[in-house]
């Protein structure tokens, strides 16, 4: 799925390691871009990595990517935890946190995906992609 995702990326023109950076941690994000995270890392107790880091004019866009073949709990931690993490991210002005998943998985967590939906403005799926959703959100 990074793959796939980072291949959306750069079809919309992102150039790697200059406007988007692929595995960066929130410490790596804040000195490059001198920006506070701390909202969305326990006031800087945890350090999360994220997939991918789009950096535009205006936003700086904190990606994380997965697919899902199957059902489990793991689905229904990962919406909970990205639930919460997009709350968080709210709260930072210039940050954005992007959420791209797909899979048959879904089908069983359906209701906490749905549930993330209501709180989360970004999260897309591969359609969207290969709809041209990476052009649209990141301008």
């Amino acid at each position: 799925m990074e793959n796939l995702v980072e291949s959306y990326i750069i079809k919309a023109g992102f150039i790697k390691n200059i406007n988007y950076f692929k595995e960066e941690k929130i410490s790596s994000i804040e000195k490059r871009f001198f920006i506070n995270l701390s909202a969305i890392s326990n006031q800087g107790k945890t350090e999360k990595r994220f997939d991918f880091v789009v950096k535009t004019d205006n936003m700086i866009y904190a990606i994380e990517t997965n697919f899902y073949a199957s059902g489990g709990s793991k689905l229904n931690e990962t919406a909970r935890s990205y639930k919460n993490l997009a709350l968080e991210a709210k709260t930072i002005d210039g940050f954005t946190f992007v959420w791209v998943t797909d899979g048959i998985g879904w089908k069983s967590a359906r209701n906490n995906l749905e549930e993330t939906f209501d709180v989360m403005e970004h999260i897309y799926n591969i359609q969207e992609l290969e709809n041209g959703i990476i052009s649209k959100l990141f301008i």
